[in-house]
């Protein structure tokens, strides 16, 4: 794979979206400077830097059926004709007098998930707020100061009164009658209220006998709890064992201490005489509420079906209430009062639920919170048309929503009408129909199929009916071909005309045939686009958190700034991942010609940008600049691969002009030197390598691999000084050799080996034999870089997930947007050096064993859960001792991105004793192997920080005559 593509994918994303401005960008002129002569230093005039048109910008949109007739030029802001050629007149004008457009971005977004209420709370101290109910996730929580006053305690002689007032303009008074026998208390009942303002009122009342003036009770009896009922829905009817109901069943609630999933499950049983059976559970929010009253409490709570839903998996709504309390803890003051509180949240997260009902389709309450959050941080990146549209899906049936979703998710784009029925749709012909006439989905029409519709259709028809095709339109087919050799042969008749009856017969094979609309398609791409801010993540996310398969770390959102100052800087953003999108698909198709429009387009486009502050470094990555200089670096490998090095050279020379201040610099630097040898411009090359050691940012690898260079170019009469890094470089790093029986001697694949045990080994098993047995007795894991990352994700978890502001923005993050950036470690230096001190002083392992105890299955970048146990990583924190682990992490917080690969194969440990050991990093090497930069550039950095380090080199036994 060219260097920069798996980068390139993973920007664009897994779902390749309707490409806008495909042709324009296929009728791009390629510049003199990307072709085949070497005309670097004056080429740049010669570059085509129009620019394409913008769809969507101030409420103009393209729909599938309609065209544009006015547009808005970007670039002045004036209206322009919708046509092809008057956009690139009007825009080639606009540049030629100066005025491009600013493509920088200052802000960024403000994300505000999770909603919280305002609480006022009466009286003198309540510890801890209401939190909120808006989503279903406890990862990622936005702060929001919330005003809690105190709980306040009237000692009176005829009432003793306590007052709760959460402000949400109604109220509800809990009371409850005491007996006490203190002198304190004069009356014979004593009053505790609980108001809460949400326009009711309701009273709790029960009898209390106290015989100490300490307030302990004994004998404690509650006739009546809240009447307020709680309104909520049995989810999960999947796992039901009784698909009937009728309105008025009795239920009552069993917590689920040992689900897998989730232990504060509640699940719901109907109460039938003799017989009671499961019929769901409440939901996962309401439940982390209801499980303590049921547990701790020893609520009996009970309540009925109000009504029954037309489909068995959807969700029923039931009522709830806490008719009586089972046992008491007479040993705590407080308890009902704490009983009090948790119900009171019970009943906010039931009615907060109620703006986004639970119901069978969890994928379709997860939908409706993707687009609801973007609509609400990020309403000025839709025109008024686009958020109509947005809206009107709301409007839609649950089938029409649930159909649409199912079709989003998929692969497509086309979709066979027998191939889309879902049990929870009751009608799929009607859903579509709707959709159709919202513009959600098109349906394909037999007259004017072009040939990426013919092909999206083939693909849908089985291999069985494609080979009934030919024989229809009487074209002779070699029998047992492969399907996709058949489509080709059947595109070949649509295209040149052969067979004009074609594409009848194809809609007669598949029948009625839908696809996502272009309109819908641009519009909800953006939308996950700006909920996840990369292109790996989308829906699907959310079934993984549902489905306990990945949890994300909790943290603080503190958003401050914004990505997208407006519009225009979304859509240019946009622009840039339709060209990497094609620039990956042209790779694909091995088009040359197309990749070199995309490189044309890219390095046209980018622009200089200033990172002085932290701000702009942090939203670097979501500039167009950005995104284009990831496609010219592709092109670069590209031109590099067909030995086209003058395009090359004056590709990298760009990059390195715009991009002052980038972690890829020392790549760049290194490859611009290695074209410019190949050309047979060595001096120009060696003065580009001793410049890049004065750069700041080549570091690690790159760094060493430019001072190879300058020795190997370096000498007279070019250079007759020594460089003083000479000496470093060529330090001795200590090797042993093991000798093994070869597998395998063929090159180009990886050796093998057969093992100590007589088994087939790679060379990393053979070598830990080795160390295991006459090396020494080390006990150790193949690694690399693996273990020491896992180590630092736990020593640092604090400061990782630390409360920063602008860092994290979504709930789905793994880690800061900045921790691969230079601003990592200053922007938490007091953290990180605090840390680091208990590290150096020997708390690693503590410290190691209490992350591992607080966040085992968490998610967080590096961190493995599943490959390293906590024994390897006590014994290997313990064994290589606090002073050289303080150095290692403090490397890493400094430059995460230079250290975060190429480490030493293996880490080996043993102990001397019970208290003492020691640690030992081996890097692995087969018979055909050498060192690399990187893994060059971390031995010797071991060793200067005083790790105990050593190359093992594999080498086959050799049999005399």
């Amino acid at each position: 794979m060219l260097t920069g593509r798996e980068s390139l994918i993973r920007l664009v994303g897994r779902r390749r979206r309707f490409l806008i401005n495909h042709n324009l960008l296929s009728s791009t002129v390629i510049p003199p400077c990307l072709r085949a002569t070497y005309s670097y230093k004056n080429c740049a005039d010669s570059v085509n830097r129009g620019k394409y048109s913008d769809d969507g910008v101030n409420g103009v949109t393209v729909s599938d059926e309609s065209k544009i007739d006015q547009v808005t030029c970007p670039v002045c802001g004036n209206q322009v004709s919708g046509g092809d050629s008057m956009i690139n007149s009007h825009l080639d004008t606009c540049l030629s007098k100066g005025t491009k457009r600013k493509l920088t971005q200052r802000t960024l977004l403000q994300l505000n998930f999770i909603p919280v209420p305002k609480v006022e709370v009466c009286s003198d101290e309540l510890e801890s707020p209401i939190p909120s109910t808006h989503s279903s996730f406890s990862s990622g929580v936005c702060i929001i100061q919330n005003s809690v006053s105190e709980v306040n305690h009237h000692d009176k002689a005829e009432n003793c009164k306590l007052e709760l007032v959460i402000s949400n303009g109604s109220s509800e008074i809990l009371s409850g009658d005491y007996k006490p026998d203190t002198p304190s208390l004069s009356s014979e009942n004593s009053k505790l209220e609980l108001e809460i303002s949400n326009g009711s009122s309701e009273i709790l009342s029960g009898d209390y006998k106290r015989d100490t003036p300490s307030l302990s009770f004994e004998d404690v009896h509650v006739e009546a709890l809240p009447r307020k009922a709680i309104d909520t829905f049995i989810v999960g009817r999947k796992f039901s064992d009784q698909r009937e109901l009728l309105a008025g069943t009795i239920v009552t609630l069993f917590r689920e201490p040992d689900n897998a999933k989730d232990p504060n499950a509640v699940k719901v049983l109907s109460v039938n005489p003799g017989c009671s059976k499961a019929l769901g559970y409440l939901p996962r929010q309401l439940a982390q509420h209801v499980s303590p009253l049921l547990e701790k409490f020893r609520c009996n709570l009970e309540g009925y079906v109000v009504s029954v839903p037309e489909h068995y998996l959807d969700a029923v709504p039931i009522q709830i209430t806490c008719p009586e309390i089972v046992t008491y803890d007479v040993t705590k003051d407080n308890y009902l009062e704490e009983m009090i509180h948790i119900w009171g949240k019970a009943v906010q997260e039931a009615e907060a639920s109620k703006k986004n009902p639970p119901n069978s389709t969890k994928y379709q309450q997860n939908f409706h919170v993707l687009v609801n959050e973007v609509l609400t941080s990020f309403p000025h990146l839709f025109s008024d048309i686009e958020k109509l549209f947005i809206e009107s899906f709301k409007s839609l049936s649950d089938d029409s929503q649930r159909l649409f979703i199912r079709l989003y998710t998929r692969k497509g784009p086309w979709f066979r009408f027998s191939s889309i029925s879902y049990p929870e749709i009751s009608n799929v012909q009607q859903a579509v129909n709707d959709l159709s006439a919202t513009g959600y989905v098109i349906a394909l029409e037999s007259s004017g199929v072009s040939n990426d519709e013919m092909m999206g259709v083939l693909k849908t028809l089985t291999v069985s009916e494609l080979q009934e095709i030919p024989c229809l339109l009487k074209k002779s087919c070699k029998r047992g071909l492969r399907k996709k050799d058949i489509i080709s042969f059947l595109l070949s008749l649509h295209k040149d005309g052969l067979s004009p009856t074609l594409p009848s017969l194809v809609l007669e094979k598949a029948d009625l045939c839908v696809r996502i609309s272009t309109k819908a398609e641009r519009i909800l791409w953006r939308v996950e686009r700006l909920f996840f801010l990369n292109g790996e993540q989308d829906i699907s996310s959310f079934l993984l958190v549902d489905l306990g398969i990945v949890k994300y770390p909790f943290y603080n959102c503190i958003i401050s700034n914004q990505i997208f100052k407006d519009q225009y800087e979304l859509l240019a953003y946009e622009e840039a991942i339709e060209v990497a999108q094609l620039m990956d698909e042209s790779l694909e198709q091995n088009d040359c010609e197309k990749v070199l429009r995309c490189i044309s387009v890219a390095e046209s486009q980018i622009v200089s940008e200033s990172l002085s502050s932290s701000s702009a470094a942090l939203i670097s990555c979501f500039t167009p600049s950005w995104v284009y200089s990831k496609v010219v670096m592709l092109g670069v490998s590209f031109l590099e691969q067909v030995r086209r090095y003058s395009s090359a050279i004056f590709l990298l020379k760009q990059l390195l002009e715009y991009f002052t201040c980038d972690g890829r610099r020392g790549y760049w630097t290194l490859r611009l030197s290695i074209d410019l040898e190949h050309l047979g411009y060595l001096s120009e090359s060696l003065s580009i390598a001793e410049n890049g050691l004065l750069d700041p940012w080549v570091r690690a690898g790159s760094r060493i691999s430019l001072q190879k260079r300058i020795l190997r170019l370096a000498k007279p009469p070019r250079r007759w000084k020594i460089p003083p890094f000479s000496s470093s470089l060529n330090r001795k790093i200590k090797e042993v050799q093991v000798v093994g029986r070869p597998l395998n001697c063929e090159m180009g694949k990886k050796s093998r080996f057969y093992g100590q045990d007589g088994n087939q080994c790679g060379v990393e098993q053979l070598a830990l034999q080795h160390y295991a047995g006459e090396g020494g007795g080390w006990h150790g894991v193949h690694t690399e870089s693996g273990i020491w990352l896992t180590i630092f994700g736990l020593l640092m978890w604090d400061a990782i997930f630390a409360d920063i502001p602008n860092v994290f923005r979504t709930r789905f993050q793994m880690a800061p947007l900045d921790l691969e950036t230079d601003n990592f470690y200053p922007e938490r230096k007091t953290l990180i050096e605090s840390q680091l001190q208990k590290i150096n002083d020997g708390m690693a392992e503590e410290m190691l064993i209490t992350s591992w105890e607080s966040h085992r299955g968490t998610s967080c970048r590096g961190v493995n859960w599943e490959r390293h146990s906590l024994s390897d990583l006590r014994a290997a924190v313990s064994c290589v001792g606090g002073p050289c682990l303080a150095s290692l992490c403090r490397n890493l917080s400094q430059d995460y991105r230079s250290w975060s690969s190429g480490m030493p194969d293996l880490l080996l440990w043993r102990f001397h004793g019970e208290f003492r050991g020691e640690a030992k990093l081996v890097e692995v090497k087969g018979p055909r192997d050498r060192l690399s930069e990187q893994q060059q550039a971390w031995l010797l950095l071991l060793m200067d920080k005083g790790f105990n380090t050593e190359v093992c080199k594999v080498v086959p036994l050799t049999i005399r005559s």
